[in-house]
């Protein structure tokens, strides 16, 4: 398994039989290998998470199919705007949270709701299960009306309890430094409540040098953190 970090929240996940694509809105995409599919996976609408460029990737090269958040609405306007032709749109599938499609042969991919907007994807393919979280994440902000941040931890709690004790190989978790220290919440639970082998950071505004706080912090997670450094980074996983 071959990852590559693009920015932000964007990643390139290539396995044998698939590449998969997440919340890629900056960056260069690495060639990508000829005639595997691709299967490319937008979170929601926020422009760090969607841009309408990842259309172009559906060229007629290789199978591309797109999972899109709810809140990604293909209008007619919209389609208009973005360039995109019926045929791209046709290999288009809005979904919400808690569905399971399999959108190419031998890939199947569950949603989890967003305490945000949009879904997280887990995707199982090649005996491979990775997590993108998108904007999933225990929101908790100082300053904000406590009723407000009571109300997101339970929502967390509740839309991550699927992932208990699920075993995922590579998860893609917000580890937010605008938070403080607040901002550790998020993976901290994560990474007590599944099984996560490997812990890539993400949603980190170029802050990160907050991994090595998070870690600091929590260094019985250090042996499954690895630090993002630069866009355009790639890791190479068993």
């Amino acid at each position: 398994m071959r990852v590559t970090f693009l920015g932000h929240s964007g990643f390139l996940v290539e396995l044998p039989s698939a590449a998969l694509l997440f919340d890629w809105t900056e960056g260069e995409l690495p060639v990508l290998a000829p005639g595997v599919p691709v299967l490319v996976c937008v979170s929601h609408a926020h422009e760090d998470h969607f841009s309408p460029r990842v259309f172009t990737l559906d060229d007629g090269h290789r199978p591309v199919r797109f999972l899109l958040g709810k809140d990604i609405r293909l209008t007619s306007r919209q389609r208009e705007r973005w360039g995109l032709s019926e045929e791209t749109a046709a290999h288009c599938l809005r979904l919400g949270g808690n569905e399971t499609v399999g959108p190419l042969p031998g890939v199947v991919v569950e949603t989890l709701p967003s305490t945000d907007e949009g879904v997280a994807f887990l995707v199982t393919a090649a005996d491979r299960t990775v997590f993108h979280a998108g904007d999933l994440n225990w929101w908790h902000w100082e300053g904000e009306d406590p009723a407000w941040n009571r109300n997101m931890e339970v929502n967390f709690k509740r839309y991550t309890e699927p992932l208990r004790g699920r075993r995922i190989d590579l998860a893609m978790l917000p580890l937010d430094p605008r938070l403080g220290e607040d901002g550790f919440r998020g993976p901290r639970y994560f990474l007590e409540l599944a099984d996560i082998a490997r812990f890539l950071p993400m949603h980190q505004w170029g802050d990160f040098g907050f991994t090595a706080r998070f870690l600091a912090a929590f260094p019985q997670f250090t042996g499954r953190t690895v630090p993002v450094e630069n866009p355009g980074q790639a890791f190479q996983f068993l």
